[in-house]
């Protein structure tokens, strides 16, 4: 099994820590501290040794920030988890604070003391998030000043080491493309672009780079390390060499230079000496990073990083790998579907038994490499917790009359997959049905959308929430983000929500998953995963349009459909579907569980 589920959470714990930590601050002259959910490459997942601000306050979310002061505290998190941190925080030592309604940079001015110095360290801070907090530090009169050394590192006692986990080649049957390749076709956009060198900070654009794969991280494959991209051609990769056998020594040794992780200092001390213009991107680069170049001597260009959107764009092997992925994960969800509607209603399941059965059904498909990310697993009121994650103290059986919501995925060397379902328990209640049908209305608007070259998600996200407005309601998340090909389930640039400014292209994989939320009653969430298809012309149309393929294939709870809310438009789709998914997953399946799909994807 990939997942735990033991309960770590200990509010008191961030009382003491708390604690702690101030008085290490004080030990070092410094009057706050900035405590981010990041590691040195600036990712949603982390390993264990970097998961500080879980350590200092409970919060186990995958985004937030903490800010310590001498006398106060606060605690930043996304709409997603609004609950959760209320349940997993002492709220007495840390004020929790909405990350975009009140921002830390609004914080800090509002409550660092004049004359204060706010410590922060620049491995943990992106460029830009150093910028905004500067402004904000001297705004209130005080500064933001880098520490060498991390003063939370200094009071954690039991601080897990650093992983150091193997390199995998990545076969080339998947990525579709040499290595070798991709780095001619990045140093060419470098030479267009005027610069001598890009530094890759972001394991995934180094996975995908050099066709490699990791463990460095829970449930996704990343190498964590760092690159040197040559105008040239030429590649340095700075890493643990434990993490290195023959096999990947002899992969990398044909199109990079392996060097010691340690060694990318000097290595940047050398660019700056020879007077180079080196890339970064602000939004991901530490800024340890652009202050190490910049007192070197070298000019400092920023802009994105050159593999986000090529690693976005899938080739034609990535593309049919992860329908290949989701036609095997379609018939391991069916199997689990059929247990669920079988086995929940008569009592006795848990919100635990059914991730635990829901993983060993991906498990007997035999290409499982890990779950993509921990289950959402949430019975009744816990389905309102966006990104809910099951404990053996949260654990709650799935009751008759209650709607169960599963979101989940798997890692296969094919590809990644990230799925939800809402499913009824029994018979579901009026509300329940009128407001899964709308939230579905929003995920048919999203999956038959046309629309022309240049269209961004922002542009397509209200597709998914006219329904819902129109009965004056609403969700708190993005409609979709971008997923990776056997890498990171949240992948950019892309994606479907209000901030999705970039234009969606031909071989982007995107999420498609509006949803309703009542606190304290119940969680609706559809999701599918689809990719963004080429322009093709439209019957009588005078624009070639895109749109896009649905990857997904896996049965939507019938019982919880009202009919009478749906279009003529709508219930086709919804047909036409569910005929697709019962034509592609049957023949994988045996005699009783292909009966049960018959029926659960039944034309309405």
């Amino acid at each position: 099994m990939f997942q735990t589920y033991e309960d770590s959470a200990n509010p008191a714990l961030g009382i003491e820590r708390a604690a702690k930590l101030r008085a290490e601050l004080g030990r070092r002259g410094l009057d706050g501290f900035l405590i981010p959910r990041s590691d040195e490459h600036q990712g949603e997942y982390v390993p264990a040794h970097a998961e500080r601000l879980r350590w200092l306050t409970g919060f186990s979310g995958s985004a937030g920030m903490a800010i310590v002061l001498s006398d106060k505290a606060a605690i930043f998190v996304d709409g997603r988890y609004t609950l959760q941190v209320r349940g997993q925080v002492d709220l007495d030592t840390f004020e929790a604070k909405h990350l975009m309604d009140e921002p830390p940079s609004r914080w800090i001015e509002e409550n660092l003391p004049k004359g204060a110095k706010l410590a922060y360290d620049p491995w943990l801070h992106t460029i830009d998030a150093v910028a905004r907090f500067r402004k904000a530090a001297e705004k209130a009169g005080g500064t933001l000043v880098p520490v060498d050394t991390n003063p939370l590192d200094t009071v954690w006692d039991d601080q897990p080491e650093p992983p150091v986990a193997k390199i995998v080649p990545h076969p080339i049957e998947f990525a579709g493309e040499p290595a070798a390749d991709k780095i001619r076709r990045l140093a060419s956009d470098l030479m267009s672009g005027d610069a001598d060198t890009a530094v890759l900070t972001m394991p995934d654009s180094i996975a995908w780079a050099f066709n490699i794969r990791g463990a460095d991280v829970p449930h996704t494959p990343l190498p964590l390390s760092f690159a040197l991209l040559h105008e040239d051609g030429h590649a340095e990769l700075f890493i643990d060499e434990r993490k290195l056998d023959d096999k990947a020594r002899a992969h990398l040794g044909n199109i990079v230079t392996v060097c010691p992780r340690d060694e990318l200092g000097s290595a940047l001390d050398e660019l700056g000496a020879g007077k180079k213009t080196v890339l970064v991107d602000p939004a991901t680069c530490a800024s340890w990073i652009e202050a190490r170049l910049s007192a070197a001597g070298a000019e400092v260009k920023r802009g994105t990083d050159p593999c986000e959107l090529p690693k976005a764009i899938k080739n034609e092997a990535e593309v049919n790998g992860t329908r290949a992925a989701h036609l095997r994960d379609g018939q391991a969800l069916t199997k689990f579907l059929k247990w669920i509607a079988t086995e929940a209603p008569k009592g006795g399941v848990t919100e635990i038994d059914a991730a635990q059965r829901l993983e060993a059904f991906r498990a007997e498909t035999g290409e499982l490499k890990d779950v993509s990310f921990d289950t959402i697993s949430g019975a009744g009121a816990n389905g309102a917790i966006v990104h809910y994650r099951v404990t053996t103290a949260t654990n709650m059986p799935l009751k008759p009359g209650e709607l169960f919501l599963v979101d989940s995925g798997a890692q296969y060397m094919d590809g990644t997959t990230d799925v939800t379902r809402t499913i009824a328990i029994g018979k579901a209640g009026a509300e329940e049905r009128d407001r899964f049908t709308r939230v579905l209305k929003g995920h048919i608007g999203i999956a038959t959308a046309r629309f022309p070259e240049g269209t961004s998600g922002a542009q397509l996200d209200a597709f998914a929430r006219m329904a819902l407005w129109k009965s004056g309601l609403d969700y708190d998340h993005g409609t979709g983000h971008g997923v990776g090909s056997y890498l990171s389930v949240h992948e950019g640039p892309q994606r479907i929500s209000k901030m999705g400014h970039q234009p969606l292209k031909p071989g982007m994989i995107v999420s498609n998953e509006p949803g309703y939320y009542k606190p304290g009653g119940y969680g609706i969430r559809i999701e599918n995963l689809c990719v963004v298809t080429p322009p093709a012309p439209v019957k009588g149309g005078e624009r070639m349009m895109m749109g896009f393929e649905t990857l997904t294939l896996a049965p939507i709870d019938l019982n919880l459909v009202e009919k009478a809310l749906l279009t003529e438009e709508e219930v086709a789709w919804l047909n036409a579907y569910h005929a697709r998914v019962r034509a592609a997953l049957s023949p994988g399946l045996d005699a009783e569980t292909k009966a049960w799909l018959e029926e659960a994807t039944r034309a309405i």
